[in-house]
């Protein structure tokens, strides 16, 4: 039997925790820079946009450099000091508990981060953060997957070994127009790396 989503928020803290100074010194891949860019090119000059899963904030820190009001969120408190360290408002929250005014974001980014939450949890971490999106609002979801899988890596450098949950094309998609978003662009990413990436931008209805 799967873990719940609770149970892994313990495990994925101390594995991102001790690897936080080695994530802040790595350099963004230009597929992920063309990713951030595109959603980027989607948003209003000055939208209020929140990052979850942040990390050290890189990606953060490139959209308030670029004029947008950013909020980040992880569940690392070495991540959330990273990412203030760069001036960013950050605060240490997962995806259930995202203690945020609701509809007060006309963006949400989340870069390969939901990969950590269990299909079964899925729904509830997308009803939450469609809570905090405005009508309207804009939400990417990039994830490696392509396979139905999940459970720990063989190969994980992180210790303890983190939970990942990798997903057909189809599942994933299925979840999002479950949780009540509409689709505005998905595609695949060859990242080069044998992974593959999918990416998919969707949005809260305007009514509802």
């Amino acid at each position: 039997m799967n873990p719940r989503y609770d149970e892994i928020l313990e495990p994925l803290r101390q594995a991102y925790d001790a690897r936080a100074a080695w994530r802040d010194g790595t350099t963004k891949e230009p597929w992920k820079l063309a990713e951030r860019q595109a959603f980027r090119d989607r948003l209003a000059p000055g939208a209020r946009v929140l990052e979850v899963g942040a990390g050290t904030g890189q990606d953060s820190a490139s959209f308030r450099k670029e004029g947008f009001a950013v909020v980040a969120a992880d569940l690392s408190p070495v991540m959330v000091e990273h990412c203030r360290a760069k001036g960013i408002e950050a605060h240490v929250m997962d995806f259930l508990h995202l203690d945020l005014p609701a509809g007060s974001f006309d963006a949400v980014f989340a870069m390969n981060c939901l990969l950590h939450v269990p299909n079964r949890d899925l729904p509830a971490v997308l009803e939450s953060i469609r809570a905090v999106l405005s009508p309207g609002g804009l939400f990417f979801v990039g994830v490696y997957g392509g396979e139905s899988a999940e459970g720990p890596l063989d190969d994980d450098q992180h210790v303890p070994p983190r939970f990942f949950s990798s997903r057909t094309d189809e599942q994933l998609l299925g979840f999002a127009v479950a949780a009540r978003f509409d689709v505005v662009d998905f595609h695949p990413v060859d990242t080069g790396r044998g992974f593959r990436f999918q990416s998919l931008t969707l949005r809260r209805p305007s009514a509802g």
